[in-house]
């Protein structure tokens, strides 16, 4: 069996490297009091349409690319090395969402425009104590005609503000169980609160819904969300690993240049052991995140596995590597001119979203228990 990544892969990976690195920049975030509202989201996302990666996952029918998880990877893991500030992971969310979950009308009427970069989408799922796998008890849907009308808050919700659609979690009050409903973001009742989030470089959200109409979608909610949940930590687990392996070089190239004591401090062991530690779990990571795309391309039955246990570890790494890093940069890197800041709070808002490190190997543990029993 060949795990490589192909031609096609490798060259999809450097184009999108050789366009974020000429078209991004942190410079606005790099100031002190720099906010979400500094992180050129809409040029941004311009640049990202004209390149059509917003259709990347929606199938041909509907007009995308209808990529697999191996060639998003591609896309997803430099869009997490450079950090990018933009509404794609929002979009991302909610377009899984409708591919898996809506009826034909509901895709007919919303991907095209997607795949256009006409339409920005979110998914809505935590609850305010951050937890998506509970019972939904915070948001309450109810049948009005033909229609729903959904009342409660949901949290943590990437890309509320910019989104045109949401696809939000509820409970189902007369099915009694959790349902995904497709909400207008722009309608009356819907309220979208930007969070003081630490990462600048992500727009995190409070929604707020008051007898806001809402269409279900076709797929059972017991259904759709596990689906959901393995690729949202597919997502955050190739940003990560990318992520790490972008601090491991920045670092890397300090410690050659930073000269202490008449030498360049990568020359001392203490450093060396850092910068090895660093490049083991970056390595570990990236395939930790590769094997979790290969699997869910696939339909593997271990897809759930492989998702929990690359969030788990790369997230691990990333807050790791990007600890050690402003260590070994020192004094100016705490300073806000360096990026160094922005990658560790990248990673730790990565950790915790959608269930911790922690967490997520207490679900490994499950699964495996399973399995044997």
């Amino acid at each position: 069996m060949d795990f490589s990544l192909s031609e096609d892969n490798l060259l999809l990976r450097q184009s999108a490297r050789t366009f974020l690195e000429k078209e991004i920049s942190l410079a606005r975030l790099q100031v002190p009091g720099a906010t979400v509202a500094d992180a050129s989201y809409e040029a941004n996302w311009t640049k990202i349409v004209s390149m059509g990666w917003q259709g990347l996952v929606i199938d041909e029918a509907h007009g995308g690319l209808g990529l697999s998880c191996i060639d998003l990877a591609m896309i997803l893991g430099e869009m997490g090395r450079m950090l990018v500030p933009s509404p794609f992971l929002g979009t991302l969310f909610g377009s899984w969402a409708l591919h898996k979950g809506g009826s034909e009308e509901q895709k007919k009427t919303i991907l095209p425009d997607v795949a256009a970069g006409k339409t920005r989408l979110a998914l809505a799922v935590a609850d305010s104590n951050g937890a998506a796998d509970g019972p939904c008890r915070e948001a309450t849907a109810t049948r009005h005609g033909r229609t729903y009308r959904l009342t409660g808050a949901k949290s943590f919700v990437i890309d509320a503000a910019s989104a045109d659609w949401l696809v939000v979690a509820a409970q189902d009050e007369r099915a009694g169980h959790r349902a995904f409903f497709l909400v207008d973001a722009r309608q009356e009742g819907v309220q979208t609160d930007p969070l003081p989030w630490r990462d600048v470089t992500r727009e995190v959200c409070d929604l707020r819904l008051k007898d806001a109409e809402g269409e279900k979608l076709a797929a059972d909610g017991a259904v759709l969300w596990p689906w959901l949940r393995d690729r949202i930590l597919f997502a955050l687990a190739t940003e990560s690993a990318a992520g790490a392996q972008r601090v491991l070089e920045m670092t890397t190239d300090y410690a050659k240049e930073r000269v202490a004591f008449g030498k360049a401090i990568g020359s001392y062991q203490a450093i060396k052991h850092s910068l090895a530690d660093m490049l083991g779990k970056a390595e570990c990571s990236n395939v930790a995140a590769l094997y979790a795309a290969w699997a869910l391309s696939e339909e593997h039955p271990r897809a759930s596995l492989a998702a929990a246990m690359a969030k788990a570890f790369a997230c691990d790494a990333y807050v790791s590597a990007a600890h050690r890093s402003i260590q070994i940069f020192g004094a100016i890197g705490f300073t806000w001119e360096m990026v160094n800041h922005l990658y560790y709070k990248r990673a730790r808002a990565n950790a915790e979203l959608f269930g911790s490190p922690r967490a997520q190997r207490g679900r490994v543990i499950d699964m495996v228990e399973t399995k044997a029993a």
